[in-house]
């Protein structure tokens, strides 16, 4: 194996298909907080490619340690996915969408726990990488991963700015918007994922 040009070509094609989850919750977020500023933006895209960095180094690590386990939890995924972004959803869909709570100026702004239960849930299932990736070694497993989540940092940046030039005509319904959207992932993911 060789750092070449179909290495890379790969390498972000990969990275593309995995972002497509991390690109809809972006999207999701941003019809949620259309006046999100570009760090909270860049906060946002960096949570999202960090964890799609380092779910394929974990998966690839597993595989090559305790694969027995690995194989083992893996069942797991599709549940622990759906479970976390219909929480996510549901939470933005009835608390801030339908029941309309009055909003604070940054009541908006997904943050902290809720950010980090995303971008795990959106990756998650780039552990199953580490099976494609497992007769690598460090450094074409590292490659890959990085870049993985250099094109997901990317992809979900573009999707925030997406999401915030659609919440300018769908504002009063962004919330009930971006909450199914999250729990339409869930459910993709969890069907993906058993089927």
């Amino acid at each position: 194996m060789q750092f070449d040009l179909l290495f890379f070509l790969n390498s972000i094609l990969f990275g593309a298909g995995l972002a497509i989850d991390a690109f809809s919750v972006s999207v999701a977020n941003s019809l949620n907080d259309p006046d999100m500023p570009t760090r909270k933006a860049i906060l946002v895209a960096g949570v999202f490619g960090f964890f799609q960095t380092i779910m394929p180094l974990a998966g690839w690590f597993c595989v090559r340690t305790i694969a027995e386990t690995f194989s083992a939890f893996q069942r797991f995924i599709p549940w622990i996915a759906l479970i976390l972004l219909l929480y996510i959803g549901g939470k933005m869909l009835f608390v801030e969408g339908i029941r309309s709570i009055p909003k604070s100026a940054d009541h908006n702004s997904v943050r902290g726990t809720a950010l980090l239960l995303q971008g795990i849930a959106t990756s998650i299932d780039a552990l199953s990488v580490g099976f494609t990736i497992s007769d690598f070694d460090f450094r074409f497993a590292f490659a890959e991963s990085v870049i993985i989540g250099i094109v997901t940092f990317l992809i979900c940046h573009a999707g925030i700015f997406l999401g915030k030039k659609a919440a300018v005509r769908f504002a009063a319904k962004a919330p009930i918007i971006g909450g199914l959207i999250l729990i339409a992932i869930g459910i993709e993911i969890f069907i993906k994922g058993m089927f």
